[in-house]
């Protein structure tokens, strides 16, 4: 897979490709590139962001900044660059990310990310140089530049060999193994701890009544149950 990600802080993913699956998945092909739009801004002083037209308070990213930067980077005009990859605003009004967007995501080859800064966009740039816009969640970040982790955090673990074990990909929160429900609980040594007791269900050694037990819990996770209010199976 190839992700592009435009933004205005590159360095910012130094660490993010330091994590071991981000480093696996990069050492079998995959690849991160990163452009910034200062870089290419046709604007001097590397300005890329104006006042809004009809006031208010903040910066708004230019759309000829942006137009500028797709361009040198694919080598077409930006308005085409969609028609090859999917282009993808980092919005809080976008489409809300969930297991079947980052799995939807993760079935392209090659996506780019723009993240936005200050106000946000031109709305020209989600017109007509975005297939789409996508949200991490109903609330309002500094820029888009962490929703693109997550974002790239949840595509990149589901490609083969980012993992340690491809099957902790298999049976997680969200998966299909749980119908789409939280993960159940976990619990490792000590079996007891100042009167905590893990469930004796899962010390039994029986395989089929522990796999439903797990079903169970991710259900009732998923009702709002919490674990602590749920008597233990046994």
């Amino acid at each position: 897979m190839e992700i592009d990600i435009f933004t205005l802080f590159p360095e910012w993913f130094e660490w993010f490709e330091a994590q071991r699956h981000v480093r696996n998945v990069l050492d079998l092909g995959s690849r991160l590139r990163y452009v910034n739009f200062r870089e290419h801004t046709p604007l001097s002083g590397g300005q890329v962001d104006d006042t809004p037209f009809g006031g208010g308070a903040g910066m708004v990213l230019r759309v000829d900044v942006m137009d500028a930067a797709l361009r040198a980077h694919y080598g077409v005009d930006a308005t085409q660059v969609r028609a090859d990859r999917r282009v993808i605003a980092l919005a809080p009004g976008g489409r809300l990310l969930d297991e079947a967007y980052v799995q939807e995501l993760a079935d392209e080859p090659a996506l780019t990310l723009l993240c936005g800064r200050y106000e946000g966009f031109d709305e020209r740039i989600v017109e007509h140089l975005s297939s789409e816009t996508l949200s991490i969640g109903r609330y309002v970040l500094s820029g888009g530049e962490p929703a693109a982790m997550v974002l790239c955090d949840a595509i990149l673990r589901k490609l083969p060999g980012a993992l340690g074990h491809a099957e902790s990909a298999v049976e997680e929160s969200f998966s299909e193994v749980l119908d789409g429900g939280p993960e159940y609980p976990h619990y490792t040594r000590p079996a007891e701890y100042r009167g905590w007791r893990v469930p004796e269900i899962l010390l039994s050694g029986h395989h089929e009544r522990i796999r439903q037990w797990r079903v169970t819990q991710s259900k009732l996770r998923g009702e709002g149950h919490h674990a602590d209010s749920v008597p233990a199976q046994d």
